[in-house]
């Protein structure tokens, strides 16, 4: 990676590794696994047998955004107390904290989720009486599904319901998912220390003829210790947060729009206007669909998998040099953490909106269309020699991006957390991991280049821009924005893993990544199961100091002393104050926020 001379030289390039490691850490819904090869069954996986069983029909309106569709869902009790109820998460019907009351005027910008019946599977339905509608409710604002079972399901044995819904799907203005609107608005919040949240809309909505529906369909909550995790709280994070699941999908649309999704395509009946398609997919996390008339696709073999770049026809350049960037890291991943059950990664863009560069789910990995810039096209031969300088920070970032969201399918996939509790282990370990693809691929020294810049350099932007160090082990509610998470959470979460690695040595650091891997694929791993893993591989006599860095990095403020310290002479360069820029007050004419703009598409 290319590194531009001096402190005001670079800082264009940290703000666009500012932005994009933080809008591609803070996203939407996955929660991932594998699926299929779209001409094979699914491999056995452990535990296969307790895992839920979704089997949806989904009918696409895909020009009226709008969709419908019948789940049916077999949950088996995995607990060793009885359970009378079953609960699902409605994610599209998911609003910011503190927000005014959802009102039709209000909502019209946000999907919606609606179930119009629930009843019990007409394999499960003994007698007539049986077959009778189930008694539901709708809680927490919408987001809740409460299933009333008729009899109560013992530990082991399982229960099959039917869920028939509906849902919206907004359209996003294009001018929001602009590689305009993303610089702008990430300058914001390290100006304005803006608070964010996640919105439903980032991971359901139409724009520019592409549609991305994330949790569309209702989603069983996740059990822990015997109960339902039933409270979602929106933050700057990951709000999808589900056990191993296997799904089969059935999707009807028109005949020429294109779709990609979690699982591998097994079926496809067309008729001269539409199509029916089905997909499958095993020990899924979540289950996410992108269709579009202008989407191609293009393969590649790594290993024991099959990765696909989907792009827009104009961005085909960009999307097969993303293609070879996924295969590099799946083989990558592959030999240094274990093999992945999937058969299938893809890699898609999509016009994400503003402040959210990409987000995962299970086999499929969204990253912004803002960000994939041609620059051997006309137009951008055409623009600026400010503009085309910038190449390689793009393309940097982007490379960096996809291999990530590759990461994303070990981290958060095979291996699942809770992505609101205990961030740092996908996020952290993710970006950590796209570091390790840049130095197998591309060799030491762009991996020291490429931690300055997209770690190291992000934690110090932040600093010098007022952001105050602190815990990278806090739920995600408790970061402010993308800009703060990015520099606490995803650059300190990952240079541990950097000194872990060093004070270990690399033999016994990748066993311990290797065992805790193992150890909880197709399960929901904690910090403690971090914790043990690298401290089974670790000496007895060396194991408090291998504690110590855990909790050095992560509960503790050194970020200035490990990482590096606010950059004096770059604040007073861009003439911010010593503290970092102050909130703008009313009739102040924001020339902090207008110097550091105009400065930046300098640079851009």
């Amino acid at each position: 990676m290319r590194r531009t001379g001096g402190h005001i030289l670079r800082v264009g390039a940290l703000l666009l590794a500012a932005s994009a490691a933080a809008s591609f850490a803070a996203t939407s819904a996955r929660r991932h696994a594998q699926q299929p090869d779209a001409t094979a069954e699914t491999r056995p996986a452990s535990g296969a047998a307790a895992r839920a069983r979704y089997s949806i029909n989904l009918n696409l309106d895909f020009d009226a955004h709008a969709y419908a569709g019948t789940e049916r869902v077999r949950w088996t009790n995995r607990d060793t107390r009885p359970a009378s109820a079953i609960y699902f998460h409605l994610y599209p019907n998911l609003r910011p904290a503190g927000g005014a009351p959802s009102t039709p005027a209000n909502d019209a910008d946000e999907p919606r989720l609606v179930v119009t019946g629930v009843r019990a599977s007409a394999d499960e339905a003994a007698t007539s009486d049986d077959a009778r509608p189930l008694s539901f409710t709708v809680e927490d604002g919408g987001v809740t599904l409460r299933v009333q079972l008729r009899t109560p399901v013992a530990a082991g044995e399982s229960a099959e319901v039917e869920i028939e819904f509906r849902g919206s799907i907004p359209e996003i203005d294009p001018d929001e998912t602009s590689l305009t609107a993303h610089v702008v608005q990430q300058v914001g919040a390290a100006l304005r220390d803006t608070r964010e949240t996640r919105r439903a809309r980032d991971t359901n909505f139409h724009s520019r003829g592409v549609t991305l529906l994330g949790g569309f369909h209702p989603v069983l909550a996740a059990r822990e210790g015997g109960e339902w995790r039933r409270k979602v709280e929106p933050g700057v994070g990951d709000t999808v947060f589900a056990d191993a699941a296997d799904y089969e999908v059935s999707i009807s649309a028109p005949a020429d729009v294109a779709l990609f999704t979690s699982g591998g395509e097994v079926s496809n009946a067309e008729t001269s206007r539409s199509s029916v398609r089905g997909f499958r997919g095993a020990a899924l996390r979540s289950f996410a669909v992108v269709a579009g008339r202008t989407l191609r696709s293009a393969e590649a073999e790594a290993g024991r998998v099959r990765v696909r770049s989907v792009y827009t026809a104009e961005h085909e350049r960009v999307g097969r040099r993303a293609l070879a960037v996924a295969a590099d890291a799946a083989r990558t991943y592959q030999t240094r953490f274990g093999p992945l059950d999937s058969s299938l990664i893809t890699v898609t863009e999509a016009p994400l909106v503003a402040g959210l560069g990409s987000t995962e789910f299970t086999g499929l990995a969204v990253i912004a269309s803002a960000f994939y810039v041609d620059f051997d096209s006309p137009s951008v031969r055409n623009l600026p020699e400010v503009v085309r300088e910038q190449r390689s920070s793009v393309e940097e970032s982007l490379e960096f991006a996809v291999a990530q969201g590759v990461a994303h399918q070990w981290w958060g996939g095979a291996v699942g957390s809770d992505p609101a509790r205990e961030p740092v282990l996908d996020e952290a370990l993710a970006h950590w991991s796209a570091l390790l693809y840049i130095e197998d691929v591309h060799g030491e020294e762009s991996a020291r280049v490429a931690l300055e810049d997209q770690l190291r350099g992000v934690y110090q932007l932040y600093r010098t821009f007022g952001g105050e160090d602190r815990a990278a082990s806090a739920p995600s509610r408790e970061y402010r924005n993308t800009f703060q998470y990015a520099a606490i959470v995803v650059s300190k979460g990952a240079l541990m893993f950097a000194a872990l690695r060093r004070q270990m040595g690399d033999e016994s650091f990748f066993k311990a990544l290797r065992a805790y891997y193992e150890a909880n694929r197709f399960e929901v791993a904690e910090m403690d199961d971090l914790r043990a893993a690298f401290a089974a591989e670790t000496p007895t006599g060396a194991r408090r100091a291998l504690l110590r860095t855990f909790t050095r990095w992560l509960s503790e403020r050194h970020g200035d002393e490990d990482i590096a310290p606010p950059n004096a002479q770059l604040a007073a360069l861009l003439g911010l104050p010593p503290n970092g820029p102050q909130p703008q007050q009313p009739g102040r004419d924001g020339n902090a926020f207008s110097r550091l703009g105009k400065f930046f598409w300098r640079q851009m």
